[in-house]
């Protein structure tokens, strides 16, 4: 009887559990919809407290906890002060992290590190240090997930600051630079490459609505990342001149002649910042053949003949060098850079080719259509009979720069500087309407070759 008694009071206890159990499940679901509707509206004061009574008894039954939750939490710091902001910033702080607690799948440690840092520092509440050190740490443990443009500027600006007051060293700032410009290309080559599979439709009119979205977003996260590897470099600034760059590489050169990498960027670093005068060059160079002799490796070598009057062998090194090389990206990163040795030579024609193969291997390569863009508008005075025919070049120019900011928008700021540049040095309405030549074809019988046709009027 007693047995009984215990077993029908156990029973009791747990129909009640369950019972409160999906009361208050339901109540959450209730206030899920109450208050992700005032979300959806910007209403944050409204969805405030349905969303707290949410997060606080059912953190997983939905992703929105997250999503709004930090949107509602970064409207009531906005709006707050004192402890009472304290107390919101610390709330946001805890969200990050039960973030990847309660949703793993979504939230990732790098995200998370991000959004608190970046969290901190917009409030004013870290230091380059522990600004520095928790990026750092995000970029070594999540690296695949650290992609906010933003974060990729302060992860780097705050190791410069850093080193400017002798707390680190020029070396590291010159590693993290590599890693961050490197992630940046990983990143763009990704939204370039959707939007060379786009732009064909979008310039033909036939883009569904969600392409819509896609090619928009690619094109505005694209554009973003140009702007962040532009801050980067000019934060960098004189650091990477050769002044720098050669008495630090000769006072790690045995130390680190070993390392491959550190070979590799040392060398690509002294090729981009153009310290391939120096006998240090010819020396890391020869290292890098025998250590790494892939395809990237007979360019320095192309360039070390060039510079000892072996043009045919430079040449034969350039195409060896792309003959090598069966990554379509990499090949045509070789060939760009084969290009802009050619152009410092004054080679133009040679350096076109180069720079059209560069975007036959890949069409979004933006840097190449500037590069020839260059070309042609440097070529003004070798390509015309009058003052009209020369500088109807410029149209041909302009029409190059403007193709860079569409395949690549990363580069759509300098794309479309060139291209503004460019159109003003063309024949104005004025001198159109004075020649009588609207509508015409003109063509160059230089090394450009081919024609424009000028606007009408």
């Amino acid at each position: 009887m007693k047995t009984k008694f215990y077993f029908t009071t156990l029973m009791l206890l747990a129909f009640m559990v369950v019972g409160n159990a999906q009361a208050q499940n339901q109540e959450c679901m209730t206030n899920l919809s109450i208050y992700v509707e005032h979300a959806k509206v910007k209403n944050y004061d409204a969805a405030y407290t349905p969303w707290k009574m949410v997060y606080e008894n059912c953190p997983d039954v939905n992703w929105a906890n997250f999503a709004y939750g930090e949107r509602i939490l970064k409207d009531k710091i906005k709006k707050s002060s004192g402890a009472e902001k304290d107390a919101f910033i610390n709330d946001l702080m805890t969200l990050h992290d039960n973030s990847m607690k309660y949703f793993p799948k979504k939230a990732n440690p790098a995200g998370v590190i991000i959004d608190k840092v970046m969290l901190k520092y917009d409030n004013k509440m870290a230091d380059d240090a522990e600004i520095y050190e928790d990026l750092d740490k995000a970029m070594k443990e999540d690296r695949d997930n650290f992609k906010n443009p933003k974060a990729m500027y302060l992860y780097f600006s705050s190791l410069v600051d850093l080193h400017k007051t002798g707390k680190k060293d020029l070396q590291e700032v010159f590693d993290v630079y590599d890693e961050v410009t490197e992630k940046i290309d990983e990143e763009n080559k990704k939204l370039t490459d959707k939007i060379a599979e786009l732009l064909p439709k979008e310039e033909a009119g036939t883009l569904t609505s969600k392409e819509k979205k896609i090619f928009k977003a690619a094109n505005t996260n694209s554009e973003s990342f140009g702007k962040i590897a532009g801050s980067i470099d000019s934060k960098l600034g004189a650091l990477a001149d050769c002044t720098n760059l050669i008495p630090l590489y000769q006072k790690s050169f045995d130390s680190k002649k070993n390392d491959v990498v550190w070979v590799k960027r040392a060398v690509g670093r002294m090729f981009s910042k153009e310290c391939t005068d120096d006998p240090l060059f010819s020396r890391m160079v020869e290292i890098q053949a025998e250590l790494d002799p892939s395809a990237d490796v007979y360019v320095y070598l192309g360039i070390l003949k060039m510079k000892n009057g072996d043009t045919k062998g430079a040449l034969t090194d350039f195409d060896k060098a792309l003959s090598l090389e069966t990554d379509s990206y990499k090949k045509s990163n070789i060939a760009y850079k084969v290009a802009t040795i050619n152009r410092r030579k004054g080679s133009k024609s040679t350096a076109r080719k180069y720079a059209q193969k560069a975007i036959n291997s890949n069409s979004s390569n933006g840097k190449a259509y500037l590069l020839i863009a260059n070309l042609y508008a440097t070529s003004a005075n070798q390509c015309g009979d009058d003052s009209f025919s020369k500088r109807a070049i410029y149209w041909k120019a302009a029409d190059m720069a403007r193709k860079a900011g569409r395949v690549d928008p990363s580069l759509s700021s300098r794309a479309n500087k060139s291209a503004t540049s460019y159109s003003a040095k063309a024949p104005s309405k004025e001198m159109i309407f004075s020649s009588g030549k609207a509508g015409q074809k003109i063509t160059f019988s230089c090394w450009v070759g081919g024609s424009v046709t000028v606007p009408s009027l």
